[in-house]
């Protein structure tokens, strides 16, 4: 298990491994996180906040919701608004330890080519 968190630490995530890669996507959104993206099945992945701790931003289709420190601003997660029992969910990666984010393969996605872009 690795834990990751906000700038402030107001909000932890927890993941199951290392990934073998992360994503760096050029979409709107990403770009302007600045987010590398790990994925993980839902279940596996704990974030912790007390209640109010986060907020959640989502726009288009409404089909996922980034989640992000109400304090910091971080955008840690992002996940399905309607999640399924198959349901995979993006960890922003670079709330973890530089040297964890230094020893994977960065892989770049064209989402600005996308039409409908959901990750």
């Amino acid at each position: 298990m690795l834990a990751g968190a906000c700038h402030c630490g107001a909000v932890r995530v927890t993941i199951p491994r290392k990934p073998r890669a992360v994503t760096d996507c050029n979409c709107s959104i990403c770009r302007r996180y600045g987010a590398l993206w790990a994925y993980y099945k839902l279940p596996t992945v704990s974030v912790e906040a007390k209640r109010g701790a986060t907020e959640s931003y989502s726009w288009g289709r409404k089909k996922l919701k980034f989640m992000h420190c109400k304090k910091c601003g971080c955008v840690v997660v992002w996940q399905p608004i309607k999640p399924t029992a198959k349901s995979w969910m993006g960890v922003n990666y670079r709330n973890f330890a530089l040297d964890l984010l230094n020893a994977v393969r960065i892989r770049k996605l064209d989402g600005a080519a996308w039409d409908g872009h959901t990750h």
